[in-house]
């Protein structure tokens, strides 16, 4: 890329405060196609910068969630000749509850192996034996007994809504009146069980990406673009910004940064090999290789 860095900044601030691509073209004067390859490259490096740095965690409390997105077309409209990389992606979130940083991501779809990938990865970054707060996906159970065992107490929510329960989340643009709460020890007792914090953060990525606002033409085209757009958004989230609670980054919270990081640092970290891995390593979707992942 042989855009100015101050440039490159310009346009990766633009596209983590949920800018369109055809808007931050109109803002920065750069093309599209450049906007989109650049933010594609940086967003693969983010995730290897999260993979790298989100290790080694003590945290108390764990939120779970998964956000419906789609890719390419909605479900409904999918082919047996499109593939499993269109329609419905859900991204599976895990978050600390006190610290409210992104701890694990995993995208994908709404079955029991993306979740078995979702909690490994997750146990793989935490050291301690928490506490872990889920909806009542029937995929979540089994997955955190494989990855925890008894090194963790787990509790499940499970909220009952007001109106037709069949509409999908293509569909459900908002939930209905919550009409009843039901709460289940799985594992241990949890003293304490709650999505709320990660409910918010949904709101969050909604806002902050623009590949998952509802109602637009901004979805993504390519699974991998997609992946890549996240962990642009995760890494933003956790270094860059300030959380208005805390009053400071999520990961000075939990303890793996030690200042705010500017938007130039991010930009540096993700392109310039500063986290480097091993090639052949699998990081999510993508394969670490000479200068980059493929």
């Amino acid at each position: 890329n042989i855009l100015p860095r101050e440039k490159q900044i310009e346009i990766i601030a633009a596209l983590c405060e949920g800018v369109s691509i055809r808007a931050t073209e109109r803002l920065t004067g750069a093309h599209r196609d450049t906007i989109m390859r650049l933010g594609a490259r940086v967003g693969v490096g983010a995730i290897l910068v999260h993979d790298r740095l989100m290790r080694g965690l003590n945290v108390a409390r764990i939120e779970m969630d998964e956000t419906w997105s789609f890719v390419g077309k909605k479900q409904r409209k999918v082919t047996p000749e499109d593939g499993a990389d269109k329609g419905d992606q859900y991204v599976f979130i895990a978050m600390a509850s006190s610290a409210k940083a992104i701890l694990s991501y995993q995208i994908g779809k709404r079955d029991a192996a993306c979740t078995y990938a979702f909690v490994h990865d997750l146990r793989s970054r935490v050291v301690n034996a928490p506490e872990i707060s889920s909806d009542g996906f029937s995929a979540y159970p089994q997955a955190i007994e494989d990855a925890f065992g008894l090194e963790c107490s787990y509790g499940q929510i499970i909220k009952k809504y007001a109106g037709e329960p069949s509409i999908d989340a293509a569909r459900r643009y908002s939930p209905g009146y919550v009409v009843g709460v039901d709460k289940t020890n799985v594992v241990g007792r949890p003293s304490h069980i709650s999505t709320s914090y990660i409910e918010r953060q949904n709101l969050s990525v909604r806002m902050h990406s623009r590949r998952f606002t509802r109602l637009t033409n901004g979805f993504s085209k390519k699974l991998e673009n997609h992946i890549a757009a996240f962990g642009l958004h995760a890494a933003y989230y956790n270094f860059c910004r300030v959380h208005e609670t805390l009053r400071t980054t999520p990961a000075m919270a939990l303890g793996v940064a030690d200042h705010i990081w500017t938007v130039g640092e991010l930009l540096d970290a993700c392109l310039n090999g500063e986290i480097k891995e091993p090639a052949g390593r699998k990081v999510g979707r993508f394969t670490v290789i000479e200068g980059g992942v493929s």
